[in-house]
């Protein structure tokens, strides 16, 4: 019996919040953050050929990324990466990903995974991964992956559950909210019908299709053109109308938009590496908080800092409180671990005033 079972994992994004050691042209997703030896994309690479069919497995990655993934993933045949000449947000990664895989595959379900995420139990990722699989083989249902909050994230997306419930750990989504102010990440937290949203997507092929078809009035024309240019033309290359499409999220455009969407709630310990303070979360610390990024420091009379330094550099600090030491190439950043607006101002301020990505 044949398997439908594939993966697009999206490894195209600039990474910003993780400025300076994640630089536009060196993003996260090919750093080996933790100093394992293994970068973000190779660890996620990792996680879905343990229990997936490798030849089912592709990526999608900006066209100045393409050889980064070349280096990292060189197992993988070169037409599973899909070039993207410019950023359109996840929707047009998730459209011409979907089309290929189709051309593939008529009958393939589909994961979609960022290339930046922790999952700490694989063997309970494996099993509800593979459990959500078998609910969107074949039908119009799109599932999403949710965790149960341990905290009032104010980084993370949030799914509200509803009353229906099809399956054990399935659930009908009444609402997504982006990015909640810190008052409503604890009315969620409390509130115990609200998951974090993992941001990993699970669906057949035509539903998405028919979803972005139906929702996206942009997309209407683009998408026959897309399995057309499929069909004739080499499915590693974008169509050239892809500059045209409009920037829009996978999230915005189709989730929360259509009626036909269920979450999964998962506990297989996760975090989206998206941020200074979530790295914290999952890594050891010293008896101090101090996380040590790959770095070797003498530290006295420090506490709950964040520090990675350049290779073969040592941190030496004295007296210094909950603060990120950032130093990669040109650019040295220290700042207060909980001012992540500063930390964009700074990388902003660095970008127009200095010239430096």
């Amino acid at each position: 019996m044949k398997n439908h079972d594939y993966c697009l994992i999206l490894a195209g994004g600039i990474g910003s919040r993780l400025w300076p050691m994640s630089r536009k042209s060196y993003p996260k997703q090919f750093i080996d953050i933790f100093g394992t030896g293994r970068t973000l994309l190779q660890d996620t690479y990792d996680r879905y050929a343990r229990f997936m069919d490798p030849d089912h497995i592709y990526v999608s990655t900006n066209v100045d990324y393409l050889p980064y993934v070349y280096e990292q993933l060189p197992q993988i045949d070169d037409t599973h990466i899909l070039e993207e000449p410019l950023h359109r947000g996840t929707l047009a990664s998730v459209a011409w990903g979907t089309v290929v895989i189709k051309k593939a595959d008529p009958e393939a379900n589909l994961i979609v995974s960022p290339a930046d995420q922790l999952i700490l139990n694989e063997e309970h990722f494996r099993h509800d991964i593979t459990k959500a699989l078998r609910f969107v083989a074949g039908g119009d249902r799109l599932v999403v992956m949710g965790i149960r909050p341990t905290r009032p994230e104010t980084a993370y997306g949030y799914i509200q559950m509803s009353e229906d419930s099809p399956e054990e750990h399935l659930t009908r989504v009444k609402a997504f909210t982006e990015k909640p102010e810190q008052q409503y990440a604890e009315i969620f937290m409390q509130d115990g019908s609200f998951l974090w949203n993992t941001g990993i997507f699970l669906f057949n092929v035509d539903a998405m299709l028919d979803s972005i078809y139906q929702l996206v009035p942009e997309y209407q024309v683009e998408i026959p053109k897309m399995m057309a240019d499929a069909e004739t033309a080499d499915p590693k290359f974008l169509p050239e109308f892809f500059s045209m499409l409009p920037k829009l999220s996978v999230d915005m455009a189709i989730m929360e938009k259509s009626r036909n969407v269920f979450v999964y709630e998962s506990n297989f310990g996760w975090a989206d590496l998206g941020t200074w303070g979530n790295l914290v979360t999952h890594q050891k610390v010293d008896e101090n908080d101090n996380l040590l990024l790959d770095t070797p420091a003498l530290l006295s009379n420090c506490q709950g800092n964040i520090i990675r330094l350049s290779k073969g550099h040592t941190a030496f600090i004295e007296g210094l409180k909950d603060m990120v030491v950032v130093e990669e190439g040109d650019v040295l950043m220290i700042c207060p671990k909980d001012k992540t607006a500063a930390m964009r101002r700074m990388m902003t301020e660095a970008q127009t005033q200095q010239g430096i990505e």
